[in-house]
């Protein structure tokens, strides 16, 4: 039997004050909610990051008995905590997989110090995209992951069959992550590490996002934008815009949720799911059509006069 989950601090505030209440006591995963669940449904994992980085990374995971069509590749935020997927994770159907990272340089994940260059983020996450045989991948880069996620789909042509853009941060601040990475920035000494971390990669992002930029641009396959109308983090203004500016082969579907705030998977979990389902391209099944051939005439095939009619007619 699965324990009712924990209530788990939601929005900006909530999420700085347990940053701080999880390194005053020395833990390394805030709001540790996967704890309510058995591993048969969540379940903690790691791997060796990619770009020969040697680091140890830290997810969670939805293990499956065989692999199902579709894995869901989640690239989180800053602060980057798999934790608050738990409850989505949870609530996973089983013809669906999905692992949620914790970049590097958070929660259980190496280094100890920020990698602020979105380049190595999206080497270094790189192994996350490995499929079973015949399964696709649908890769959600989540707030400052968005970027990441544009260059790792880029980067590794044919292992991305769709690309999520969820609640993204394009370098351009709304009221809320504009006073928290200005009063961040003059208290960085006494902030917990993830919350540093966070600040220092939010204030330098915005000279990179030419890179992210430039990999859409080439991408091939379906891009989704998923934003809220209330987002006072990443304004959906600065989404919009990219999606109209940036040329694609495919146009970039754009869904504004309204009443949303920045934080979409703190909603409903099975709110969220319906919208990642609605990015799942859909497979129109195959029939077989005999071709249509010119119509042909035997007689006249011959050179012969059909009946009624003289040869030269």
């Amino acid at each position: 039997m699965i324990a009712t989950p924990r209530k788990r601090p939601k929005g900006v505030l909530a999420m700085g004050w347990a940053s701080f209440e999880s390194a005053a006591r020395g833990r390394t995963e805030h709001a540790p909610t996967s704890a309510d669940y058995p591993d048969t449904v969540v379940r903690r994992t790691s791997f060796i990051a990619g770009g020969s980085r040697g680091w140890r990374i830290s997810a969670l995971e939805t293990p499956r008995a065989a692999p199902p069509p579709w894995k869901i590749v989640v690239v989180t935020g800053a602060p980057s905590w798999a934790e608050y997927w738990a409850e989505t994770l949870a609530e996973l159907p089983q013809d669906r997989e999905m692992i949620v990272v914790d970049r590097p340089g958070y929660a259980g994940s190496e280094p100890a110090e920020p990698v602020t260059d979105i380049r190595v983020q999206a080497q270094a996450l790189s192994p996350l995209l490995q499929a079973a045989r015949g399964q696709k991948v649908m890769l959600v880069g989540q707030s400052y992951g968005a970027a990441i996620a544009a260059l790792m789909a880029e980067a590794n042509p044919g292992k991305v069959a769709s690309l999520v853009l969820l609640s993204g941060f394009f370098g351009e601040t709304g009221p809320t992550s504009r006073w928290l990475i200005d009063v961040g920035s003059k208290a960085l000494k006494v902030l917990p590490r993830d919350l540093r971390h966070a600040v220092i990669e939010a204030s330098g992002q915005k000279p990179q996002l030419a890179y992210a930029k430039q990999a859409l641009a080439r991408l091939t396959i379906p891009i989704h934008m998923i934003h809220g109308d209330k987002d006072d983090f990443a304004p959906i203004e600065a989404a919009e815009r990219l999606a109209a500016e940036t040329a694609t082969r495919q146009p970039i579907h754009f869904v504004r949720t309204e009443g949303a705030n920045h934080f979409l998977n703190d909603g409903p979990a099975e709110q969220l799911l319906a919208a990642l389902e609605t990015c799942i391209p859909v497979r129109k099944p195959w029939t077989f059509r005999w071709p249509k051939l010119p119509a042909f005439s035997l007689p006249r095939a011959l050179g012969l006069a059909a009946p009624g009619q003289t040869a030269d007619a």
